[in-house]
């Protein structure tokens, strides 16, 4: 693509994007957007080298790469200004993984590109991507590894939350089937986490127990319902993350993820 208009005009559409991913590697967004204007205008200079084979979005972030892997060595471990990316990690859970394990879980797990295309902006084949991304994803579970109270009434699907819990590495201390059982557990174990339902066993409610429990201490809360509604149209205690019953197993690991992501993140902000 060796016309500049037109090339200016299809990487365009991509540059706040990667503008997001310099920022995430670089630790500001001043030393973001140095990569990325240095990416354009070896671009610029030289459209031959832009490969007509890979879409306009992939080919600004295999530049972008080019330049920045000359020299990320040399700052890749200064995790003091570190920006926080919401949607993996926190601060300081990204900037403990090592550079290509960084690389690799951004540009999928946030810029939302494939294997295949991450496996073309980093210039290694697939398997050293999905290497990089499943230790990445090892390593923040292990950070995040926390102690969970499980609120529902229905056994089966008591039983399966705490299969997919314990799967992640977090530890539960109890499933409540009513309101009482509920804060009573809460009072008895120290807890990072709570997953609830809103109907209960004895017709009591589950916001409700949510609220005496967060009466006494804060603690992220996940919804997983067949009534959203309840929580939509009312007041949601706080904090507290909603999923919709039937749910999907990945959904609940991706929220359980954020809400103690985010949790610890404000921790840490507070201390």
């Amino acid at each position: 693509m060796s016309d500049t208009p037109q090339l200016k005009a299809s990487l365009g559409p991509h540059l706040p994007h990667l503008r997001r991913y310099g920022r995430a590697l670089t630790g500001s967004q001043t030393s973001g957007d140095a990569f990325v204007r240095a990416a354009l205008e070896a671009l610029l200079a030289a459209p031959d080298q832009f490969q007509t084979g890979n879409t306009p979005r992939v080919e600004l972030f295999r530049l972008f790469h080019k330049i920045w892997s000359s020299v990320a060595d040399s700052v890749s471990d200064a995790p003091a200004n570190w920006p926080s990316v919401s949607q993996v990690v926190g601060e300081s859970l990204l900037s403990s993984l090592s550079r290509a394990r960084r690389e690799a879980l951004l540009l999928t797990a946030v810029e939302g590109f494939s294997v295949a295309e991450a496996s073309l902006i980093l210039d290694q084949d697939a398997d050293q991507i999905r290497t990089s991304i499943a230790l990445a994803r090892a390593e923040i579970t292990r950070q995040l590894a926390g102690r969970v109270l499980i609120i529902e009434d229905e056994p089966v699907i008591a039983m399966h939350l705490q299969d997919l819990v314990e799967a992640m590495g977090h530890t539960v201390v109890g499933i409540a089937s009513t309101h009482g059982e509920a804060v009573q557990l809460s009072s008895e174990h120290d807890t990072d986490l709570v997953l609830a339902d809103i109907r209960l066993a004895d017709g009591s409610s589950g916001v409700d127990a949510v609220k005496d429990i967060l009466a006494q201490h804060t603690v992220p809360v996940v919804f997983i319902t067949a009534f959203p509604e309840r929580l939509l149209t009312g007041e949601r205690p706080e904090p507290t993350y909603l999923i919709t019953k039937p749910f999907e197993d990945d959904t609940v690991i991706a929220t359980i993820g954020q809400a103690l992501m985010m949790h610890r993140e404000g921790e840490a902000q507070t201390a």
